[in-house]
């Protein structure tokens, strides 16, 4: 197999996976660019919040599409801790995106074909130059379908929402388990039947349930793939 210099590797899969965390690893370890796509649907849905543009549940999805342009989201490398922190319209918004408020409407948000069109296209820019880790849902199917590395990363509801539970609690949120195992199964559920660019498993993407793994045994099954590519 050819050996590249530079590549694109595309993470997908469902929710709660851990699948940041990954990407954020590995681009860490190469010295590659990682791109959290989900945080951009994630600031999609905090400016439709802040537009008073979600109200019963129910998303504006006509007057939001109009304010798209108003919507700039770019992402910077803090300097003290090594994290990429979410900029919403020039205001970090990191913390914000990650709570359950906002887990509640982002598959929702994701659906709408032109807040997708607008998304991939930024992604697709951001990818030209390769010595990337990019994570998401539609990747290594849509976004980058030639990608040389695809992963699909996956794990049990329950397992994913034991894990999410745990980390909304670490930050000081008040929820329950029960809530979070709603929220994994609802988001699952839209992910996969969306019309557009539903979550789907590339047929060239190496699948990776993750329910039983640790996080060193998930990364050396994971490095061990790259090594065939870099």
């Amino acid at each position: 197999m050819e050996t590249l210099t530079k590549i694109i590797i595309a993470v997908d899969g469902h929710s709660s996976t851990g699948k940041s965390t990954i990407a954020k690893s590995l681009a860490k370890q190469l010295d590659y660019t990682y791109i959290d796509t989900g945080a951009m649907y994630r600031s999609v849905s905090l400016f439709a919040l802040q537009q008073g543009l979600i109200s019963n549940g129910i998303i504006n999805k006509n007057v939001l599409i109009k304010q798209l342009p108003q919507i700039s989201i770019t992402f910077k490398k803090h300097s003290e801790s090594d994290t990429i922190n979410t900029f919403l319209n020039g205001k970090n918004v990191e913390k914000e995106i990650r709570s359950l408020e906002i887990s509640n409407y982002v598959s929702d948000i994701a659906t709408i074909t032109e807040v997708r069109k607008l998304l991939v296209n930024q992604q697709q820019i951001i990818g030209k130059e390769k010595g990337i880790v990019m994570d998401g849902r539609d990747i290594g199917t849509v976004v980058f379908p030639n990608a040389e590395l695809k992963l699909f990363i996956t794990a049990s509801a329950e397992v994913r929402a034991k894990r999410r539970y745990k980390e909304l609690i670490e930050n000081g949120e008040q929820v329950t388990y029960e809530a979070i195992l709603e929220n994994v199964q609802k988001r699952d559920y839209i992910d996969m039947n969306r019309k557009d660019s539903p979550l789907i498993k590339a047929k060239d993407a190496h699948y990776i349930d993750n329910s039983t793994l640790s996080k060193e045994e998930q990364m050396q099954l994971i490095l061990d793939l790259v090594k065939q590519y870099i």
